[in-house]
């Protein structure tokens, strides 16, 4: 992070090119009293008390050095130091052991802005009330959002290609040119009916011609022949009509099998209850802005401030409310690290919530008939995730000045899942599977959150077999040399996993060491010798295909079982109906490369079994700061075929040892604080409990939020570039000894 030494920032520019965090794919609420109280879990708000401080400012300085450089740290067998029941690394787990916890709020002066914009956005945008400028709607810009753009969902018409070519936005029907979505449009029975894709060309088998329109079929009044835009769902469940299978309800808050039930959209924290979701942007009420709704102005009532705003001392100019004041004071007591989470322009983030073609792209919830929430397996819905739970934290700040961290929430994973899926939409960021290889050269001084920590020791190129996320072609001159994940500045973090209620009720993950009687476990593609799996011999770097020709349990195509197949040893192709339960009884599970990454780390920790890790030169979450050797195995790719005779070497005291880090480990793993906000929210606007909400409300210990913080928290005070900024002197609420960095400024 060498570039950023001499870091100068000017933290009010939202456009700005440096970014904190690139995530290589975040209110008090009340409750009935049938609730439980655990279901006021927060995860950093819980585990990070300030019971101590709830009346006035710790005096920090009367906590003696002297008595910190002593302290007895908690140690492992392995040499681990452990502190809330993780295993860190020697420094990382002395200095949290030492410091996180007796950090002390401070006051500060955060800015509650009541800026206007031009013409009040013409009531197609929101208006950012610190800048003065509108967020546009989707299909709007301007400065004060009057522009209306034309956004077409054809690429340019071809001789043989009327509609252009191929893109996912291709429309026979009403093109809705300010998103760029298909419908049926005017003149049907059903004008908002979406004819997505197929829906409105023709169709043979399973070809379709995308040169061809279908309008005199999805337009047909007849019911005798497959319709759509004029088909009446009742008719069609009575059996009276047939319809078009091709079409389906692929856009964003429309359920039932004919989009005929409107229902919430998902939106960033659902705006927080201070607006509308408008399909995936929200529209704020008078007084409340930014991309949740949670930044109140001026002329927002004090009690409705959100938590994070709450108990602050305000100060008006003048001592008195006027109508010529764009701004007043507040000081809020709060905990280090802050961070400051820019507004970006729109078109870097909500426009692609608000314009996608697949409701399930970039989120990590969505919503039924019934408007109860149901959880996607998204493994990008960890963007998602943490923007919420940042949003939210006790740990936000308005206060450029006084942040310690710029999170600039660039929606990567949306941006890479919508590339050139629509004409207005032709780009190429960061890598799908292969974190941040992709990042331009001039913003990789920036802390980068990923979720694939290629170092790049070894695999020095692509490691995808999609020949669309490759990166080996870029030139230099453009990305640098730089690795894909560097593991003094960077980190990974988990993957989203939401489980079934029905499991996480089942408790695989406690099982005991006598009750997982299969010693190594794997269940997934293993490359081409087996039907139906992926053919690239570059599939998983070749790791599953070694793995498979050594131990496979399965015949493959030519009715070979692995060379060293055994009965405790499970390593099959075929998706098991029993899959959590199996990783549940299982001592050991094998974590390898995907097409790129997976979520296999995640699947192991989360029941409960020892991972089994071959990537060469490839991190897993929180691994440059945890202690690995603890709770996991890491075998070299080289070493494949001796795997069964590394794991029967381990004694049994290793194991115990590591299966019970594991389990201890488990709630690390899991965007616990996202899922509770949603809970909450779910109680306030419908009274419900749903079950998911109830189970996951009895977990307890420090989540993904929680870890990123003690993180960040370390490295403000540690990572050697900060002691050469020259930066106004801040406050810390830390004894001298903990900030070794004593010219501690931001970073991004």
């Amino acid at each position: 992070m060498s570039s950023l030494q001499n870091f100068k920032y000017s933290w009010q520019l939202t456009a700005v090119i440096l970014i904190l965090v690139a995530f290589i794919s975040i209110v008090h609420i009340f409750f009935v009293p049938l609730i439980p109280a655990s279901l006021d879990f927060t995860g950093s708000r819980q585990t990070e008390s300030w019971a101590n401080a709830s009346s006035s400012i710790k005096n920090v300085s009367s906590i003696d050095d002297k008595n910190i450089e002593q302290d007895q740290y908690p140690q492992s067998s392995d040499g681990a130091i452990l502190y809330r029941d993780a295993p860190w690394k020697t420094d990382i787990g002395k200095w949290l052991s030492s410091c996180h916890d007796i950090a002390a709020p401070v006051y500060i002066n955060e800015t509650i802005s009541g800026k206007n914009c031009k013409d009040g956005c013409s009531g197609h945008g929101i208006c950012n009330s610190e800048l003065g400028e509108c967020r546009c709607f989707h299909g709007y810009a301007g400065e004060g959002c009057s522009e209306r753009l034309n956004l077409e969902c054809n690429a340019p018409a071809l001789p043989m290609a009327p509609f252009g070519y191929w893109m996912v936005s291709i429309c026979s029907a009403y093109c809705d040119t300010t998103r760029a979505l298909c419908f049926c449009g005017e003149g049907s029975k059903y004008p908002d009916r979406p004819v997505a894709e197929s829906c409105g060309f023709q169709v043979n088998g399973q070809v379709v011609n995308w040169s061809i329109a279908d309008s005199e079929m999805i337009y047909t009044n007849d019911i005798s022949k497959p319709g759509w835009c004029n088909v009446n769902p009742q008719e069609v469940k009575e059996g009276k009509a047939l319809y078009k299978h091709e079409c389906e309800c692929k856009y964003d808050c429309q359920g039932g099998q004919f989009c005929e039930i409107p229902t919430e959209c998902s939106c960033i924290n659902q705006c927080s209850g201070n607006g509308c979701c408008h399909g995936g942007f929200c529209q704020c009420k008078d007084g409340w802005y930014g991309v949740d709704c949670s930044i109140p102005s001026i002329s927002s009532p004090l009690k409705e401030w959100p938590p994070w705003l709450r108990s602050a001392t305000v100060h008006v100019p003048d001592g008195r409310f006027g109508d010529d004041y764009h701004s007043i004071r507040a000081a809020v007591k709060k905990k280090r690290p802050l961070i400051y989470i820019y507004d970006l322009p729109p078109e870097f983030n909500i426009h692609l919530l608000e314009g996608r073609h697949f409701r399930f792209h970039c989120v990590n919830r969505l919503y039924d008939e019934e408007n109860k929430t149901f959880w996607t397996n998204q493994l990008y819905g960890s963007q998602m995730a943490l923007y919420e739970s940042l949003l939210a934290s006790p740990y936000r700040t308005l206060n450029g000045d006084e942040a310690d961290y710029f999170y600039v929430p660039v929606l990567d994973a949306c941006l890479i899942a919508r590339a050139d899926d629509a004409p207005h939409l032709s780009m190429r960021f960061f890598s799908w599977d292969e974190g941040a290889c992709y990042a331009p050269k001039e913003i990789w001084n920036s802390m980068m959150l990923v979720h694939w920590g290629n170092t790049n020791s070894k695999h020095n190129h692509s490691t995808t077999a999609y020949w669309g996320d490759e990166w080996d072609t870029i030139p230099i001159e453009r990305r640098g040399t730089h690795p894909c994940f560097d593991p003094e500045k960077d980190l990974v973090l988990p993957a989203w996993k939401s489980e079934d209620p029905y499991i996480v009720k089942q408790k695989f993950w406690a099982r005991s060491r006598r009750e997982r009687l299969t010693l190594f476990y794997f269940n997934g593609n293993l490359g081409a010798a087996f039907k139906d799996n992926r053919p690239e011999p570059n599939y998983s770097l070749g790791i599953r295909q070694k793995l498979a020709a050594e131990f496979a349990s399965e015949p493959n195509k030519e009715g070979k079982f692995g060379r060293q197949s055994t009965k405790d040893v499970i390593v099959v192709s075929q998706r098991s109906p029993n899959y959590y339960f199996e990783l549940g009884s299982s001592l050991f599970c094998g974590v390898f490369p995907g097409d790129g990454w997976s979520g296999r780390m995640e699947d192991s920790v989360l029941q409960g079994c020892i991972p089994v890790i071959i990537q060469d030169g490839i991190q897993l979450a929180y691994e440059n700061v945890l202690n690995y050797y603890s709770f996991s195995v890491r075998i070299a790719e080289d070493d494949i075929p001796h795997l069964v005779q590394i794991l029967r070497a381990i004694n049994e005291t290793e194991l115990e040892f590591k299966l019970a880090n594991v389990q201890k480990l488990r709630q690390r793993f899991i965007y616990q604080d996202s899922l509770m906000l949603e809970a909450r929210r779910q109680n306030k606007s419908h009274g419900r409990v749903d079950d998911w909400a109830l189970q996951y409300s009895f977990s307890t210990g420090d989540d993904v939020l929680s870890t990123f913080i003690q993180v960040l928290h370390y490295k403000l005070h540690n990572d050697p570039w900060r002691s050469k900024l020259s930066v106004p002197k801040k406050e810390f609420g830390l004894p001298t000894l903990c900030q070794k960095n004593k010219n501690t400024g931001s970073s991004k």
